[in-house]
Order: structure tokens, then sequence, then C-alpha cells
């Protein structure tokens, strides 16, 4: 398999010859990694059940887990799945690698449709699948949202969608949702939405593909399926939580797939993530905290902030170069937008990760604010 280098290691030979200035600290707003301490809360459940590290985890997730993450979805977004819908799994970037070789196994000429730029792994996986690519092309004419063509859907056998999303920071309405929800059973591909930003938002609460699927009359799910993490909401990467909710025929089927992949979590970490799911009121800390970053970019930057997530993504012109002068100059890392698209999608941006405390953040923009007024 012929895979694309990952983004942060084309940003390592892309410095690798450059010396930044050591009159900055070195700081990075590359990496979508919360820089905050995960809640006490889930570190001492995590100390509590740390003897069950003797135990072999079951691969469908332990009840608790379940529960937990059901409850998640019945105060967060008013949903009542059942055990069949829903299977907790190891992360997500594990299941956006392998589900499309589950689902794409048995087709001839498989072909998977997603956003452009995107999370590369949408790329591995299609990769590993042979399937053939279309690109739903995210910028700044269309809104950064993804434009349907359905002379091209008609031929797609798998359509993931990420919203809100990364890198662009847009998010698609619920009228949207509905119409790819309609659009996937019209074709009949399976649509999934990669949601591991819904929790992140900024002012009004976002509804989940799920909500649109039964307000497009799909209360089975059929054909539809999300994903959601941890790792952001609850600052909580090392965890290593997430799931897959919707179709449960699919899902019954995906579940013998994964008895043989080796993804089941460890049960100490199962019983902090259950806890995990099941609050809300540390996400809202951490959104605060997102809210008053955004407030610092507006300050700093003139930049309005976004409907969700903690990415900023800017507009610079010549985003390689930008980056090198400000890795040089400020000692600072960036993301450039390029490096997570093609065919020219991503080109003249950089990503800006708002991970860190306000002060820190603050500092970092003040240094992105310096080279922009040059």
């Amino acid at each position: 398999m012929n895979f694309e280098t990952y983004p942060f290691e084309k940003l390592n030979n892309l410095l690798e010859n450059i010396t930044p200035n050591q009159e900055f600290s070195p700081l990075s707003l590359t990496i979508g990694e919360p820089q905050f301490d995960t809640p006490k809360f889930i570190q001492d459940a995590l100390s509590e059940y740390s003897d069950l590290l003797n135990k072999y985890p079951k691969t469908a997730g332990e009840s608790v887990l379940r529960d937990g993450m059901l409850k998640y979805l019945k105060n967060r977004f008013n949903l009542e799945l059942s055990d069949e819908q829903i299977i907790p799994t190891f992360g997500t970037r594990e299941v956006l690698f392998n589900f499309p070789q589950f689902l794409l196994h048995d087709i001839e000429n498989p072909v998977m449709v997603y956003p452009n730029p995107f999370y590369q792994i949408y790329e591995g996986a299609a990769i590993a699948s042979r399937a053939e690519v279309i690109y739903l092309n995210l910028n700044e004419a269309n809104n950064f949202q993804p434009l349907i063509d359905e002379e091209q859907l008609a031929k797609a056998d798998f359509v993931i969608l990420n919203s809100p999303n990364n890198p662009t920071s847009s998010v698609m309405s619920m009228a949207q949702m509905k119409e790819w929800v309609a659009l996937a059973l019209k074709h009949d591909f399976v649509l999934l939405n990669d949601e591991c930003y819904v929790d992140l938002y900024l002012n009004d609460p976002i509804p989940s593909l799920l909500n649109a699927s039964i307000e497009a009359g799909n209360e089975s799910f059929k054909n539809v399926l999300v994903i959601n993490s941890i790792s952001k909401r609850s600052s909580a990467p090392g965890l290593r939580s997430g799931f897959i909710a919707g179709d449960a025929s699919i899902l019954k089927e995906y579940m013998v797939y994964r008895t043989y992949i080796g993804c089941a979590s460890p049960l100490p970490l199962q019983y902090a993530a259950a806890v995990a799911w099941a609050d809300q009121d540390h996400v809202d800390l951490f959104r605060e905290k997102y809210i008053k970053n955004f407030e610092v970019a507006k300050e700093v930057l003139g930049i309005d902030a976004p409907e969700a997530t903690f990415y900023i993504w800017l507009k610079v012109g010549d985003e390689l170069d930008f980056t090198k002068k400000l890795y040089e100059k400020y000692n600072l890392k960036v993301l450039p937008g390029s490096f997570l698209g093609r065919e020219g999608e991503g080109q003249g941006y950089v990503r800006l990760a708002l991970v860190y405390e306000a002060e820190k953040t603050k500092e970092a923009l003040e240094r992105i604010a310096a080279l922009l007024n040059k």
C-alpha cells in the first residue's frame, strides 16, 4: 500500500533545516490535542479500577461503558438508542481506518466520498480499501460546505461527512444533514458523520446526524452512522474511547468483524471513559476555555469565531512560506493547509489549534499577528 506521508511528518521535513529564533519560547498550534488536564473524577475512576488490568476486555465493551455512552446520547441529543445501535471503539481513528475496509470488502469497484481537505485517515482507509475517491471540495467559494453532485453520488458506496469540520471549522445545518440522509436512502450508500467536535460548540448546541435522520423520517437509521470520541470533549485523548452508532443491521456484522482486529479497550480505561461520557458539566468548562480563546483571536487577529471546534482556518497566501517564516522568526509551528488537502484544496491556509489556556494562546496569536503585519 502506498500511503501519503502524514501531515506532521511533512511539517517536520519542511522545517528541518530552519533554526528557530531562540528569543521566543517554542510554541506549537499544530496538533488538535487539548492541553488541559483530564478532569480529576475521570483520573480517579481510572485509578479505582486499575486492578482490572488482569482481565481480558470484551470486544463489545462492558455494559457500564455502553450505559455511559447511551446516557450521553440521551442527555446531549435526546436520542434513545439500544445496545444494538452502538459499539464502543478504541477511539475513532481505528474505526475510520477499518470500517471502510469491512464495509467495502465485497464490492468489486468501491467508491468512497469524503471532504477535501480532510483528516488523513480517510485517505488511508480509501487506499486500504482499494476504493475510488470522490472529493467533496471545501473552499471559500462554497463557504466550506460539501456540495452535492447527485450524478457522482449515484456511484458512491460510502460517504464520510465531517461536521463540525476539521480543519475548516464549518458546520452543516440540520436541513443540509437531512438532505444527505435522503440521498443515502435514494442512492443506497452508507453515510457516516465524523462528530468528534460536536460538543465543542460556541453558542447553540449542534445536533447529530442521527437527529437529522429521525427528522428525515429514517428513525431506524438505515444507512446512517455517526462516530464520536471522548478525546476533545473531555481532554482525554489517552483514554482512547469512542463509539460508532446508528444502523443496527450494519453494526451487527461489523461487530463480528471487530472480534478479529484486537481493538478492545482495557477495563480501567472503559470505567474511566464511562464516567466521562455520562457527565456534561466538565465539557461545558472546557467549552468556556475555547470560547475565551476565540475571544482572544478576535482581539489579536480580528477573526470571528466559528460555530464549533477549536480550529482557526487562517488565510495567509503562500502557506508554506508563511509556516517557515513563522517558525524561523517566532519559534511557532502551525500546520499548512495544503498538507491536509489534495488537488489544490487547502492551499493558502494554515490550521491553528487553539488548545492552550488563553494566556499562552494570546502569546502564540500575537506572534502570528506580528508576521502578518510585516
